[in-house]
């Protein structure tokens, strides 16, 4: 395979279409009285006082590798983890979520092992799984193949609303460490391994429930925005949160990358995908005023 070819756009997903649809789509959400439209999670106002979080997600291509490793367990922990961190950066703490397995035809076993690495996650995020669905589609779904969502909701006072609004250059952007790729770029990865035999410890690394960390932060420093790095790499996901008139540099050699990024590299994937794709070793960033920069892993800075 050439150079060239160790994109995530030669394996099948582009990044700029992606974009590209969110645009056409923006209208039409927000013709129904949806505001904020790009957010990790959006924001229903409950009543005066308070404010749904809401944020819908699924477990992508790693599921594959997963079955192939009889690792199911695992993904059902990665997709409540992505959609809970999603919901936490508007300052909102995790109620309830909701699951969906789909497939050509399901076996008791799989089902019960995606839906009990749910609980899992769910219990150490103090969320209820409060139900789901399932489905059998031979029609839609390969033989063999199967497919897992959620969506997780959650609750903030207007006051306790994170939103990225108040930030201001000078600012410090922190880094949470990664466990590895999350739950993004597995097309390119499942490029990479083609038919092959792959190390599922290196590439299926759980994705990072980040609760905790981010309480314990906002216990001890002023948040200005929290971004949960997924598709789109770090600087992809820290715009999402920035004002207009805002920029963002990093230190890139500030942190230690886990080790399948250096197996990326080793694939020929170039440092400039790996930033474009893949979250790098860096799976969530708060944004804290410089005064609070000694709060956690400080990884670059607001223009």
């Amino acid at each position: 395979m050439s150079v060239e070819g160790k994109t995530y756009e030669a394996a099948g997903v582009s990044l700029a279409f992606a974009d590209s649809v969110v645009e056409r789509l923006r209208a039409a959400v927000e013709s129904t009285g949806t505001t904020g439209f790009g957010a990790f999670a959006g924001l229903y106002p409950l009543d005066g006082e308070r404010l749904l979080a809401a944020s819908m997600d699924g477990a992508g291509t790693k599921l594959v590798l997963a079955r192939k490793a009889e690792r199911l367990r695992g993904i059902g922990a990665d997709l409540v983890a992505h959609c809970v961190n999603d919901v936490i950066t508007t300052g909102a703490e995790p109620l309830f979520f909701l699951d969906y397995v789909v497939g050509h035809s399901l076996a008791m076993e799989q089902v019960a092992e995606l839906v009990e690495g749910a609980a899992e996650t769910c219990r150490a995020a103090g969320c209820a799984l409060l139900g789901g669905e399932t489905a059998e589609m031979p029609g839609v779904y390969r033989e063999q193949e199967l497919d897992f969502a959620g969506a997780c909701v959650g609750l903030v006072a207007h006051g306790d609303v994170i939103d990225g609004s108040r930030i201001e250059a000078g600012d410090v952007v922190l880094g949470f460490p990664s466990l590895g790729l999350h739950t993004n770029g597995y097309s390119l990865v499942r490029r990479l391994i083609g038919d092959g035999d792959f190390d599922a410890d290196l590439l299926l690394a759980p994705h990072k429930l980040y609760v905790d960390g981010v309480r314990e932060l906002r216990g001890r420093a002023d948040v200005k925005a929290l971004a949960h790095v997924t598709g789109g790499g770090i600087l992809g996901n820290l715009t999402r949160v920035l004002p207009e008139g805002r920029d963002v540099e990093l230190d890139w050699g500030s942190w230690e990358r886990p080790a399948v990024f250096d197996w990326l590299t080793e694939q020929g994937v170039s440092e400039e995908e790996q930033r474009r794709v893949f979250n790098v070793g860096i799976g969530m960033c708060a944004v804290v005023p410089h005064a609070d920069a000694g709060a956690g892993l400080a990884i670059g800075r607001v223009t």
